[in-house]
C-alpha cells in the first residue's frame, strides 16, 4: 500500500474541506471503521484514499446541501458494495464533476437515502452499524503503570483482543488505571471508568480489583484475569455458569500455594524454618490458611511477613535472617509482581532460596517458580472480551482455568546457594535454565 493512499481515513477530513462538509460528515468520516469495508484493510484504505485524493483536490469544495447530499448518497452506495464491484466513485462540486479513475461510471443520483436533519443524513442499517462509535476498553490494576514485568500481560492481553478482531487504536480504545500498589485507590479508579462510559472493564491483579468494578457497576461487563478462587472470594456463582455481568480467567495461583511450599521442602529438606510473604491485605487471609496447614504437614515452623511497600519488604528479608529462615515462599501478587527486581535481589544478597508464583522470577535469577502461564491467562481473557464486544454476555462464559502448570529450575542460582537439585525436580521441571 502506498503511503500517498495509506493514510488514516480521518485524513478526509482535509484542511481544504469545507465548514459545510465538516459539519455535516464530520462525525461519520471520524468514526468509520476500514477494517469492516472491503475485502481487507489494506485495500480498503487504498479506496478510501483515492477519495480522500480527489474530494482534496477540488479547487472550491462543497458549499450547498444538494452538493453534500450527492456525496453522502453515493458513499453510501460504495460502501455497500462489495469489495470486486467497485466503480468509479463521482461527486459534484461548484467547479464542476470529479471523479476517482478506478473502473466504469456509477449513477450519482440514487434513492437510497432520505435526507434527515443532523450530522449523519438517512444513512442505510447497515451502514449504520458500521457507524458505530468504537469501543472503549476499561482496563484495573493494582500495579504499576510503568514498563516491567507487567509489560508482556499487557502485550498477552491486546494480542488476544488481536484474536477476537480488535486492534487497540484501530477499531477500539483502552482506558488504562494503575493503582500503584495502592489497593485503597481501586475504586476511584472503577468508578472513574464507569463514569467515562466504557463498554467492558478488564481487571487484573486479584479480587481487590474485581471488587472495585463489581461495586461501581452492576450493568458493564466485568473479565478478570489474574483472580483466583472466583467463587470462594465471592465474585460468580459458579465457574459453569458465573452470572450476573462477571466471569474471567482465574489462575489458580492461591490454590497452588501449599504445593510451593511442599516443592521448597523437597528441594531445602534441612530448613526447620520457611518464611511465607505476603501482601497486608485481606486476600491473604486464604493464603496464609492453606500454606500453615501445609506447614504443619511437614513440620516446619512458618513465620507470616507481611509487607505492601518498599521498606517493609527490606524489614521482611531483615526478620527472615533474625529467624534463621532456611527458604521463603512468596505469595503471588501484583505489588510483589512490580517489585520482582528488589525481590530478586534481597533474596541472594541474604542467600535465601525462594520459590515464585511467576516463569519470570526464575528466568530474571529467581531459584523457582511454579505456577500456570500468565500470559496465556491474559490471552485468553483478551479473547473474552473480545467475544463480550461482539455481543457475548457474561454470564453465559465458563469462568476457564489453566490446565498446564510449569514449573521452572534456575541451576545457576542453586549453584550460587550451595544447593543440589534433586533428580526427581529436574524430571518435573518444565523448564531448566542453566
Amino acid at each position: 500500500m502506498s503511503a500517498r493512499h495509506g493514510r488514516p481515513l480521518r485524513g478526509l477530513m482535509s484542511s481544504k474541506t469545507s465548514p459545510h462538509f465538516e459539519g455535516y460528515f464530520g462525525r461519520m468520516f471520524r468514526s468509520l471503521r476500514p477494517a469492516t469495508f472491503g475485502a481487507n484493510e489494506a485495500e480498503t484504505a487504498a479506496n478510501l484514499g483515492l477519495l480522500a485524493d480527489a474530494m482534496t483536490a477540488a479547487p472550491d469544495p462543497m458549499k450547498d446541501g444538494q452538493d453534500a447530499e450527492e456525496i453522502c448518497c453515493s458513499l453510501n452506495a460504495a460502501l455497500l458494495r462489495p469489495r470486486k464491484s467497485w466503480r468509479t466513485f463521482r461527486f459534484r462540486t461548484t467547479s464542476g464533476w470529479s471523479s476517482v479513475p478506478t473502473g466504469e461510471r456509477v449513477i450519482l443520483r440514487r434513492d437510497l437515502i432520505t435526507l434527515l436533519g443532523g450530522a449523519v443524513f438517512g444513512v442505510p442499517v447497515a451502514v449504520r452499524a458500521q457507524l458505530k462509535a468504537m469501543p472503549v476498553i476499561g482496563y484495573l490494576s493494582p500495579a504499576s503503570a510503568s514498563p516491567g514485568p507487567f509489560a508482556p500481560n499487557v502485550a498477552a492481553f491486546r494480542q488476544g483482543l488481536s484474536e477476537a478482531g480488535y486492534v487497540e487504536g484501530q477499531n477500539v480504545a483502552i482506558e488504562y488505571r494503575w493503582a500503584e500498589g495502592q489497593y485503597d485507590r481501586l475504586p476511584a479508579l472503577a468508578a472513574d471508568l464507569v463514569g467515562h462510559k466504557i463498554d467492558v472493564i478488564a481487571t487484573s491483579g486479584g479480587p481487590a480489583s474485581v471488587r472495585a468494578a463489581k461495586g461501581a457497576t452492576s450493568t458493564i461487563p466485568i473479565v478478570f484475569m489474574g483472580t483466583s478462587d472466583p467463587v470462594g472470594n465471592g465474585l460468580v456463582a459458579s465457574l459453569a455458569r458465573p452470572g450476573g455481568n462477571i466471569t474471567g480467567i482465574s489462575p489458580m495461583q492461591t490454590e497452588l500455594m501449599a504445593k510451593r511450599l511442599e516443592l521448597l521442602c523437597d528441594l531445602v529438606p534441612q530448613a526447620r524454618v520457611i518464611g511465607l510473604l505476603v501482601n497486608n491485605e485481606p486476600q491473604t487471609e486464604r493464603i496464609i490458611r492453606d500454606v500453615q496447614e501445609a506447614a504443619r504437614a511437614k513440620r516446619v515452623q512458618l513465620p507470616i511477613l507481611k509487607a505492601n511497600n518498599e521498606s517493609e519488604i527490606d524489614t521482611a528479608f531483615d526478620s527472615l535472617v533474625r529467624l534463621q529462615a532456611g527458604a521463603l515462599v512468596v505469595a503471588p501478587d501484583p505489588f510483589f509482581g512490580s517489585r520482582r527486581d528488589r525481590l530478586l535481589a534481597l533474596a541472594s544478597r541474604h542467600a535465601v532460596p525462594a520459590i515464585y508464583a511467576w516463569r519470570d522470577f526464575a528466568v530474571f535469577g529467581g531459584l523457582i517458580s511454579y505456577g500456570s502461564s500468565l500470559t496465556d491467562n491474559f490471552r485468553q481473557a483478551g479473547a473474552y472480551v473480545g467475544r463480550i464486544l461482539k455481543g457475548a454476555k457474561p454470564a453465559d462464559l465458563p469462568v476457564q482455568q489453566p490446565t498446564k502448570f510449569e514449573l521452572i529450575i534456575n541451576l545457576k542460582t542453586a549453584k550460587a546457594l550451595g544447593l543440589t537439585m534433586p533428580p526427581s525436580l529436574l524430571l518435573l521441571a518444565d523448564e531448566v535454565i542453566q
